[in-house]
């Protein structure tokens, strides 16, 4: 029997090994199909033997082929006088032995034949068995071969649908997801690590002026410099704290109503949008849901914030609530510069921004940015079943809405 075509795990190994590899007896998937295919066969086999074997020994009975029937048995015993009985005694005999050998020929030629079969059908059944489980061997292979590394490789299973090809294309599936949640990972950790050492440089920066000329202006400029660095630090911090805590779900669900929360972070930001003259409209219709009170109000907060912050100064802000029965909704628009819509998306991802000026820079008290608005407000709405979009709107700014089931999943 040939064997089937080695998966690339084992490459460069003599096709003799891999093909032992493949069929090793003790346990193996492939062995327990091979015995159910011969069981079965063999059941189904001897049940047929068994009926035919029945069928044959009823009708043979007396009407055996080249036998007299038991009328003309009586006429012959007549014509033979007394020694009917002997005679008649005899032909039964021969009746019961020619009988009995034709159901012990039946029964042992049959016999042989379901053997044989049987034999035939262990054999088939061990090809087809390996055929069919070669693709679970490549799905087997790709996962050995898998490291932090190399998640971009993929079964690619060929063929029509089935089982398994829906098996190797739902792997493939969920090696995407990895790919892409340990590509974020590493950029994450590359960013924050950006993040947080621009205030330490900003910290040395300073302490090393005010220590080239120790003066009571410098070392003024020089605390001044290292509160700014410590909020942006402080800020960043807490951040990338939220950001965790939403990515690892929600652990209590209590009863929050997105008007107040919303209602809040207005409040929160009345200083900043009266400095910048921004005017603000809002309708906040009552919005109840069941979620985490801590992080629906961070969601809000950070939107309001977001929209304030990345706005032009005389523009507006609009903040409105709603609830259909189904889902609660709310929506946040501002104005600014333009965006293109193509990368609107990239906002929700970790320190991503589409322009220098959407960043402040880190030395400005009270108005730290660290590109992790947005990504939270995206966590924080898929920790509680929800989804978030956003558009850039013609006139320039950003529109967001953020929609969470009234019963979360």
């Amino acid at each position: 029997m040939t064997p089937p075509p080695g998966t690339g795990g084992q490459r460069g190994r003599s096709s003799l090994a891999a093909w032992l590899d493949r069929t090793r007896l003790p346990g193996s998937l492939r062995l327990r199909l091979t015995a159910v295919y011969g069981g079965l066969f063999l059941i189904a086999g001897s049940a047929l033997l068994a009926a035919t074997y029945g069928l044959v020994a009823r009708q043979i009975g007396t009407r055996a082929a080249g036998l007299p029937r038991a009328r003309e048995l009586r006429v012959l015993a007549r014509s033979l006088g007394d020694g009917r009985g002997a005679t008649l005694r005899a032909i039964r005999e021969a009746q019961a032995n020619e009988r009995a050998n034709a159901l012990h020929e039946l029964l042992t030629q049959s016999a042989v034949a379901l053997a044989f079969m049987t034999l035939i059908a262990v054999v088939l059944g061990w090809v087809l068995a390996g055929r069919a489980l070669r693709p679970l061997r490549e799905i087997t292979a790709t996962a050995r071969r898998l490291s932090t590394h190399n998640l971009d490789e993929r079964i690619n299973l060929p063929g029509p649908g089935g089982e398994l090809k829906d098996l190797a294309d739902t792997f493939d599936g969920m090696l995407a997801r990895l790919s892409a949640a340990f590509e974020a990972q590493r950029r994450f950790a590359a960013n924050a690590s950006h993040e947080l050492r621009t205030p330490l440089t900003v910290q040395r920066a300073a302490i090393d002026v005010a220590l080239a000329n120790p003066t009571e202006e410098s070392l003024r400029t020089m605390a001044l410099r290292l509160r700014a660095a410590t909020e942006r630090h402080e800020h960043v911090i807490e951040s990338l704290l939220t950001l965790a805590r939403s990515q690892t779900g929600v652990d209590r669900r209590e009863g929050v109503d997105m008007a107040a929360a919303a209602e809040a972070a207005l409040t929160s930001a009345e200083a900043d949008a009266g400095a910048r003259g921004l005017r603000v409209e809002r309708r906040l219709a009552p919005a109840p849901l069941l979620g985490d009170p801590v992080l629906i109000e961070r969601l809000a907060v950070n939107l309001v914030q977001n929209a304030t912050r990345h706005n032009v100064d005389g523009g507006w802000l609009y903040v409105a609530t709603r609830a259909d029965g189904r889902h609660v909704t709310l929506q946040v628009a501002n104005t600014g510069r333009d965006l293109p819509q193509e990368k609107v998306a990239e906002l929700f991802q970790p320190f991503r921004r589409l322009a220098p000026d959407r960043v402040v820079p880190g030395g400005v008290p009270g108005r730290p940015g660290a590109g992790l608005g947005l990504s939270i407000v995206a966590a924080i709405a898929a920790a509680h079943g929800g989804t978030c979009t956003a558009r850039a709107r013609a006139g320039g700014g950003l529109e967001v809405s953020v929609s969470f089931p009234v019963a979360p999943l």
